[in-house]
């Protein structure tokens, strides 16, 4: 037991046998907002998703925009209308995968340039993904990683003892944990 929870009783939940479905993904999330513009301005311009289609107020209550990153029709949906600014309590963050470790350090520095400042840069303990975190303008949290542990058929995860938490990218890039090949193929990306 660890700070009053059972680790150990949290890890033996399962999925329970005869459930007539899998999840596969995430398929959306909806967010509300404080200003519609600006964070369908923030999701397209920095983040680089693509408006899909967008509901007026008669439609949603302080209007409904529809984004889209893949070929689904929206992976993020966002609702105007939130008093004031997200105090994120109910949702802790969102996270984003993109393909290349390169992608995250881009991400890193083409947000930099536009004001995002970021609230971790390195890899976390627990899938022990390289990533970078930051805030949308409703204060929302938000991911973009790389390198996400794959669990195979057998169920079997990396052990503790494997991770690497580590603060910074040139620090969690120096030093990979097994199997991860962390060559960055930018060499100039490299400036953390």
């Amino acid at each position: 037991m660890t700070d009053g929870i059972d680790t150990d009783r949290l890890r033996a939940f399962g999925r329970k046998p005869g459930t007539p479905f899998r999840i596969s993904k995430i398929g959306h999330v909806v967010l509300n907002c404080a200003d519609l513009e600006r964070s369908v301005a923030f999701y397209t311009g920095l983040m680089g998703f693509e408006v899909s289609d967008v509901y007026s107020e008669t439609m949603m209550p302080g209007g409904m925009v529809f984004l889209r990153f893949n070929a689904d029709h929206h992976g993020l949906a966002l609702v105007g209308g939130l008093p004031g600014r997200s105090a994120s309590v109910e949702l802790h963050h969102l996270a984003f995968e993109v393909g290349t470790l390169d992608e995250v350090l881009r991400a890193r520095d083409y947000l930099a340039r536009n004001g995002v400042a970021m609230d971790f840069e390195g890899r976390r303990r627990a899938g022990v993904q390289i990533a970078i975190e930051f805030r949308d303008p409703d204060g929302h949290r938000l991911e973009i990683y790389w390198g996400l542990d794959q669990v195979g058929s057998d169920g079997r995860v990396r052990p503790p003892s494997e991770w690497k938490g580590t603060i910074g990218l040139a620090a969690a890039i120096g030093d990979p944990v097994v199997g991860q090949d962390t060559t960055v193929h930018d060499r100039s990306l490299l400036k953390d």
